[in-house]
């Protein structure tokens, strides 16, 4: 199943690994391996990507920053390949992916002359730049006709576990993923209170909200790095922050409900 019907597909710029991921996800496709296995190992490549800040080898640390983006597109790709949808994946994708970026911001703070509390500000930024491209883009995947609604525009239970899963492994991923995502989702609704009843949005535009998807945020570090700028990624991503306000305005002022 495709995440969007054919006419709502645009230029995804954060999503540049997906060739590879089906690539990878199809040489899985006849193992053991299944989408979780998939999803521990981009955490893994996320994790080495650290080490290398850590160490200075910030050529390395880009590649591997790459990487788990390639890999991270491989885990939903493994999953429809299998038919195997499952909530539980796709959380803990999720929880992976913010601790992953903190660590990221934490490190890079560690190794540099970034103040924490700027580097804080900077995650939270980053948080709410992927948190708009997520709510836009649910709205997009579940009002395609034949897209892939797993994920919800609103999520205030957990949902009903799929074939092949718990429920209580769901409802306490369900749980986590609510308590770290819960506040920067509340913020971009309440900036966007009624983007979900425009009935689809244009792929130009989706394809300008990508630049604020996970893949291209991580993109940029791993240009900026062996590129010698980790000075400037957390005072860059604080004012790239300032772009949400473009794009909900473009929104609000273009695409009235």
């Amino acid at each position: 199943m495709s995440k969007l019907a054919a006419q709502d597909k645009f230029l995804d710029l954060s999503d540049y690994g997906r060739p590879f991921g089906k690539l990878l996800a199809n040489q899985l496709k006849n193992t053991r391996f299944t989408p979780i296995h998939v999803t521990l190992l981009f955490g893994v490549s996320g994790l080495i990507a650290i080490y290398c800040i850590l160490e200075g080898y910030y050529f390395l640390a880009g590649l591997f920053i790459v990487l788990k983006s390639i890999i991270d597109a491989a885990d939903g790709e493994l999953a429809r390949i299998k038919n195997t949808p499952s909530y539980v994946g796709r959380y803990l994708d999720s929880v992976f992916d913010i601790i992953l970026n903190f660590l990221f911001f934490t490190t890079i703070c560690y190794v540099s002359k970034t103040s924490i509390w700027t580097t804080l500000l900077a995650f939270i930024c980053i948080q709410l730049q992927g948190t708009l491209y997520n709510y836009y883009y649910v709205i997009l995947r579940n009002k395609s006709v034949g897209g892939d609604s797993t994920s919800k525009i609103f999520e205030y239970k957990s949902p009903r576990a799929l074939p092949g899963e718990s429920q209580k492994s769901v409802d306490i991923l369900f749980l986590i993923y609510t308590i770290v995502y819960g506040s920067f989702d509340k913020i971009i609704h309440t900036l966007d209170k009624e983007a979900y009843k425009v009935k689809t949005f244009p792929n130009w535009f989706m394809t300008f909200v990508s630049i604020y998807g996970l893949g291209f945020q991580l993109l940029i570090i791993a240009i900026m790095l062996p590129m010698n700028l980790i000075e400037y990624i957390v005072p860059f991503f604080i004012v790239y922050t300032l772009f949400i306000f473009v794009l909900i305005g473009v929104r609000k002022t273009v695409f009235k409900v």
